[in-house]
């Protein structure tokens, strides 16, 4: 059993820049890939970026590319998600996400456990 807290969420004006956290607890949690996803109003989850469990791949969506950064430090048992040049349409609820075996990284299918979500509010 993993548990996931977020946190780091708020609101910004476009162009500024936050940092997600992601609280990992569980046995195991090393060996799971962790992943943001968000969800806007009225949408669908998406997507937004992972990282493998040994830290030594990264994926991204490409909407985030060149802007937003994801790193875990396993001795923490935490995931980050640092977002700069923030722009209105990245205003979503963030979810965090363990993985155990993600054969398609960025389906939501593929993620085992979630956290309850932090808002991200960006303002034009």
């Amino acid at each position: 059993q993993v548990q996931l807290v977020e946190s780091g969420g708020g609101s910004v004006q476009a162009g500024g820049s936050l940092r997600l956290s992601c609280a990992a607890s569980g046995p195991t949690v090393s060996l799971y890939t962790l992943g943001w996803f968000r969800q806007a109003p009225g949408k669908e989850r998406d997507f937004v970026a992972a990282i493998s469990q040994r830290v030594d791949g990264t994926f991204y969506a490409d909407s985030v590319k060149g802007r937003f950064t994801i790193s875990r430090d396993n001795a923490q048992n935490t995931v980050y998600l640092r977002m700069n040049s923030l722009k209105p349409e990245d205003t979503a609820v963030y979810y965090c996400a363990a993985a155990r075996v993600a054969r398609n990284i960025v389906s939501v299918r593929d993620y085992n456990y979630w956290g309850q979500g932090t808002q991200v509010t960006v303002s034009s």
